[in-house]
């Protein structure tokens, strides 16, 4: 057992080699590095299943034994200063490095297919590879120092594949956001390390939360300037992790490859912030109001996410908000000290959203082969719908995540979602609230995405291929925005009956209408990869190809079945409990997680009621009309009787706002931070131009004015010059003397 720990430092630094090779082949032979290319995505997901072999290998260990090792080996000593590099394999490690790398091989085996029409295909992989080194090798750190290193790491990465497809604008302005928000949270994680070195004197774990804990027990430590120093700390996984108030990076970042969007900002990067929450979870725990704090930020994110998530359109964009609210519930469940809940809700919720995101670019990446679509539109549900019959695989696994995430038996979130929502009754009944009406929430919306995305029928007539009415259907909609006139609820049914009667085309016929051949010459698709020209165009979208297919099916699995590793099936320790004994003792909680199945089941009746209440009210509102015109009279009423009935236009138009504004949050931001850091430049520009510089200027045009009088005055005798140059002296000592008396 021993000999294996010895090995795990090769964990992070497995998957380098594959970056690094590709880097150097495309410097010295870029024909030939680019014509086997393919080779390249065959070693990364080669080297990444090794590390996930070790790091399952690891875990057993960890299951069996209750096992802790460390090894660290020191890099710089000086005096009194020594800083360490190492190792921590403990059980919160080897989750995470599991999670890393199962999420990862099913991403990069998806990326394959995916990204292959792409010119930028090896660096797509190379960056990949890259961040699983980083991400590896953050979880893996034995002391503060390290981890921030590795986390500056794969910000950068972040940084690179957000901003991908650089050349485009929106692209390019998402990755400096995200990176420039993340910098805010990452000053004050620095400063939080060295505050707390300041006061142990140490940046290796065991030793800073041993240490703390004698200062704080022997009441020898400032708890205002400790409490600053933890609430820094906090800082960088509230940025990393997006949470309010730094969450804003966090939608732009769907810019880049729906791939990256599966692993980094769903399953791995955003949890880097709950990771090290719970890495520090014996620092905080010590340090009043801290958890408090931690859990505030948390009921705020999983609020604001699920309310922000409401009226999205773009599909990748609405799962992002899902995602902020889900970390939310994770940060809640750490600050309430339920350890053990957070870590489950982080796994069960990794595969889940990691399936709703490939599905996603299942869809979009179908989408786009369409006639007369462009990358805006493919990812616009309500450009969507229909496409159960078109692509049933994507559609079944959609529907499977959609579930899964709504808290739906017996899928994964809803084992993990249960107990912190019942552990949020135990300690505040506000919040307990909060989180139980979000997961209503939760329901609505995931079930908005999946009606909008696949039911109804799809337009494939594209009658307008300016994209004014291509709606795929029509769909009884909570807001009301998404007919073409506003001014007429019934426009388009009424335009449907017009061509109904006329004989014409219409949006629910059954019948393909054949493409001109020269309106479809004029049709160029907009892509800003380069090589979209060679991607097959179709009238009908159709199923990915079996490469993007497989880890779909795959996670599926996870989802059906990793919720199950933290049922309590006895009144022992569950398999999860067992796995956390480590990292519970540490922070001196029982390990033991007993259940009661009566009370259980009252409350899972309780928020599977509230799941299925939004599951029916999205169903209500977004459900697809369809073609038959027998009850058209009834639809009519239906639609005169729907949302309006219910809310109240002033509510309805303030909510749709609200939410499809980001809750004015980037707005405010823009106008009042990025408009104010510029006005304040602007005014430190004009000081050190006029005051700063313009002292010393002006006084040397001041010389220079008055050497050119003195210079016209100049007769050039030297007699003259000495008489004045005494007379200004004796002046001076004079005045000099008139002072001193």
């Amino acid at each position: 057992m021993e000999q294996i720990y010895q090995y795990a430092w090769i964990i992070p630094f497995l998957p380098l080699p594959v970056p690094m090779l590709i880097g150097l082949g495309l410097l010295l032979f870029p024909t030939a590095t680019k014509s086997i290319r393919r080779m390249w995505a065959f070693q990364s997901v080669l080297l990444l299943s090794i590390v996930m072999i070790f790091s399952m290998n690891l875990s057993i260990q960890q299951i069996n034994s209750s096992s802790v090792y460390q090894y660290v080996w020191s890099w710089i000593i000086n005096n009194d200063f020594s800083l360490e590099f190492g190792y921590l394999i403990d059980p919160l490690t080897s989750i995470m490095s599991i999670l890393i790398t199962t999420v990862g091989i099913m991403v990069l085996i998806y990326s394959d297919n995916y990204m292959s029409h792409d010119h930028g295909y090896l660096r797509f992989f190379a960056y990949m590879s890259f961040f699983s080194t980083s991400m590896l090798g953050l979880v893996t750190s034995s002391n503060l120092i390290q981890i921030y290193i590795f986390w500056e790491l794969v910000g950068i990465c972040s940084y690179l594949l957000i901003g991908f497809w650089f050349t485009r604008p929106v692209a390019a302005k998402a990755c400096q956001k995200a990176f420039v928000t993340n910098r805010v949270g990452d000053f004050g994680l620095l400063l939080g390390i060295l505050g707390f070195y300041w006061v142990t004197g140490s940046f290796e774990f065991r030793d800073l939360f041993q240490i703390f804990n004698n200062l704080i027990y022997n009441n020898e430590v400032n708890f205002v300037f400790v409490t600053l120093c933890a609430v820094l700390l906090f800082a960088g996984a509230v940025a990393k992790s997006a949470q309010f108030p730094l969450h804003v990076w966090l939608p732009d970042a769907m810019e880049g490859p729906t791939p990256i969007s599966a692993l980094i900002h769903a399953a791995t990067m955003v949890a880097a912030g709950i990771f090290l929450v719970a890495r520090l979870m014996p620092l905080f725990i010590v340090i009043p109001h801290i958890m408090n704090f931690i859990s505030l930020i948390g009921i705020i994110t999983v609020f604001l996410g699920a309310t922000l998530a409401l009226a999205q359109k773009d599909i990748k964009r609405g799962l992002a908000y899902s995602t902020m609210s889900q970390l939310g519930y994770m940060m809640l469940a750490l600050g309430m000290g339920s350890y053990r809940s957070a870590l489950f809700h982080l796994i069960t919720h990794a595969y889940s959203k990691a399936l709703l995101f490939l599905g996603s670019g299942s869809v979009i990446h179908s989408m786009e082969t369409l006639v007369g679509y462009c990358p805006k539109k493919s990812q616009n549900m309500v450009l969507m719908g229909g496409l159960t019959k078109h692509v049933p695989i994507t559609k079944n696994s959609f529907l499977l995540g959609t579930l899964s995430l709504c808290g739906i038996p017996p899928l994964a979130c809803f084992w993990s979602k249960d107990e912190i929502l019942n552990d949020s009754w135990l300690y505040s009944p506000i919040f307990a609230i909060i989180a139980w009406s979000t997961a209503g929430l939760t329901a609505f919306y995931m079930s908005r995405i999946y009606l909008l995305t696949f039911e109804g029928h799809l337009n494939v007539h594209f009658q307008n291929y300016s994209g004014k009415r291509n709606t795929p259907f029509y769909s009884i909609s909570l807001w009301g925005k998404e007919g073409s006139k506003k001014s007429n609820k019934n426009f388009r049914l009424v335009t449907l009956l017009k061509m109904k009667k006329k004989g014409g085309p219409s949006f629910f016929s059954n019948k393909v209408s054949k493409f001109d051949e020269n309106v479809r010459n004029m049709i160029q698709p907009v892509l800003s990869i380069p090589n979209f020209a060679n991607i097959k165009t179709s009238l009908y979208p159709y199923e990915s190809d079996n490469t993007m297919l497989f880890p779909i099916l795959i996670l599926i699995l996870f989802t059906l079945f990793v919720g199950f590793l933290g049922i309590p099936f006895n009144e022992d320790v569950d398999i999860l409990s067992k796995w956390l004994t480590p990292s519970i003792n540490l922070l001196h909680k029982n390990s033991n997680n007993s259940i009661d199945w009566y009370e259980f089941c009252k409350d899972a009746v309780f928020s599977v009621s509230i799941a299925s209440f939004g599951i029916f009210i999205a169903f209500f509102l977004y459900q697809p009309v369809y073609s038959s015109f027998q009850n058209l009279d009834l639809i009519n009423s239906f639609v005169k009787m729907g949302p309006k009935r219910i809310f109240s236009d002033k509510i309805k138009n303030a909510i749709y706002d609200w939410s499809y504004n980001r809750g004015y949050i980037d707005a405010f931001y823009g106008t009042f931070l990025t408009a104010g850091m510029r006005k304040l430049a602007e005014f430190t520009h004009f000081f050190d131009r006029r005051i700063i510089d313009g002292i010393p200027n002006g006084v040397g045009l001041m010389s220079f004015f008055v050497a050119e009088v003195f210079k016209s005055v100049g007769g050039g005798r030297i007699s003259s010059y000495l008489f004045f140059y005494f007379s200004y002296v004796s002046i001076f000592l004079l005045i000099y003397y008139f002072l001193n008396l």
